[in-house]
């Protein structure tokens, strides 16, 4: 028999009639002659609703006790999907992410997977049971309960599949796999019917929201290949896999020279202006943003406009996490010997990815000239062996994202079907 895992996001189990809807997807394929794992998020809105009721409660809530609140959402969902799934003649159990053994770190908010036991998981399968495991959710080794991050039910479903050598672990959302950008800002976007784990790392890690980033990493380092298809429809989806690990059957062999666009709106720009150009000062504030546990992207230094014994630096950070940063660096300022602090959160990211750009040249010419021909303005360049991304203004990237998708050549005959609209 055949082990599965398949997750499915709050847009799949938004309300009754969906829930009953995936039961009888899951119950076909357990009748298939399939063992079935099954990893659920939160009904529709539920992590919003919870998070603005916390919100009305205080604006600083306590990480641990908001992580209590939030997983709330996921067990409803979990009880619900196993109620349904049993109502049609099939035997299931759900469980939480303690139950099943899913130990994390002590990063409330954000916690990583350490280890997963899965015997009670286990056990249940081979009682001929239909697993349910709710997502986004894991505990501390000393019984906390943990929140892996916004979309973490993805990692939750990866991690589980690694652990139980799963033969795939399907990934469903409200559209019908992973296209060439977001079909709600491109309406033209092309369905992928295969991609690299690589690339779609690059185009996670750049915005895309179809696939949680740490459920890539995981997939990669563990050889799991991941099917992106939607619950709306039985159509073929995405496949993610690694070349290394073999192709499997359907997957595409040559490699695009760009594959697909992402774009994110939630970063923000901070310019530590005037620095004194000298060496270790740089490394010297990267330290303090170090400290504040925030993720930095792309960076550029240049002499300053005012003096040339100066220097300006320009960094990109989560815009959630900005503040936190310029607090730092305020608290600094003597010790560092800056001028001024910028704090712009009008910016946003674009990002081509290819695995082709490797062997192609001409991907960055062709990217310029389109956006210069266009209008738009670019502030800042990162690349990577795959990936070109810039920081433009907020309010022109819905332009350079639908300029680069038709002068890379991705728009496709028609429009992408969009089953609801929340991207999971």
């Amino acid at each position: 028999m055949a082990l599965i895992v398949q997750k499915y996001g709050g847009s799949s189990v938004a309300d009754a009639n969906s829930i009953k809807r995936v039961a009888k997807r899951i119950v076909e394929t357990s009748r298939a002659g399939n063992h079935v794992v099954v990893v659920v998020s939160a009904m529709g809105d539920t992590t919003d609703e919870l998070q603005d009721l916390a919100n009305e409660i205080t604006p600083l809530q306590d990480p641990r006790e908001l992580d209590m609140l939030l997983t709330a959402g996921e067990r409803i969902s979990m009880a619900l999907l196993a109620m349904a799934i049993k109502s049609m003649g099939s035997d299931a159990v759900s469980y939480t992410g303690e139950q099943v053994g899913i130990v994390t770190d002590e990063k409330h908010g954000s916690a990583k997977i350490q280890r997963i036991s899965a015997d009670r998981v286990r056990e249940a399968l081979d009682n001929d049971a239909i697993v349910i495991v709710a997502g986004f959710q894991g505990t501390t080794a000393t019984g906390d309960v943990t929140t892996l991050g916004r979309g973490g039910s993805d990692t939750t479903a990866v991690a589980l599949a690694a652990v139980l050598h799963a033969d795939v672990c399907e990934i469903y959302t409200d559209v019908d796999g992973v296209f060439t950008a977001d079909p709600r800002q491109v309406p033209l976007a092309r369905k992928i019917n295969s991609i690299t784990s690589e690339e779609m790392l690059e185009l996670a890690a750049a915005g895309a929201k179809v696939l949680h980033l740490r459920a890539v990493e995981f997939a990669r380092r563990h050889g799991v290949t991941i099917h992106v298809r939607s619950s709306f429809s039985n159509q073929q989806g995405t496949l993610v896999f690694d070349p290394e690990k073999g192709y499997p059957e359907g997957a595409t062999v040559e490699e695009s020279i760009v594959t697909g666009i992402a774009v994110d709106q939630n970063d923000a720009k901070i310019t530590v202006v005037g620095v004194p150009d000298a060496p270790g000062r740089a490394a010297q504030i990267f330290e303090i943003v170090g400290a504040t546990n925030v993720n930095v992207d792309m960076i550029v230094q240049n002499v300053s406009a005012n003096d040339t014994k100066r220097t300006d630096i320009s960094f990109t950070v989560p815009m959630q996490d900005g503040p936190a940063v310029v607090t730092a660096l305020r608290a600094a300022e003597s010790a560092i010997g800056y001028e001024s602090l910028q704090f712009d959160d009008q910016i946003a990211k674009i990002a081509v990815v290819g695995a082709g750009m490797r062997t192609n040249a001409g991907v960055a010419t062709k990217l310029f000239k389109a956006l210069f021909e266009a209008g738009i303005n670019i502030e800042m360049i990162s690349t990577s062996e795959i990936r070109i991304s810039v920081v433009t203004r907020a309010d022109m990237v819905a332009k350079a994202q639908q300029v680069l998708h038709t002068a890379f050549e991705l728009d496709g005959a028609d429009e992408a079907v969009v089953y609801a609209g929340t991207g999971r």
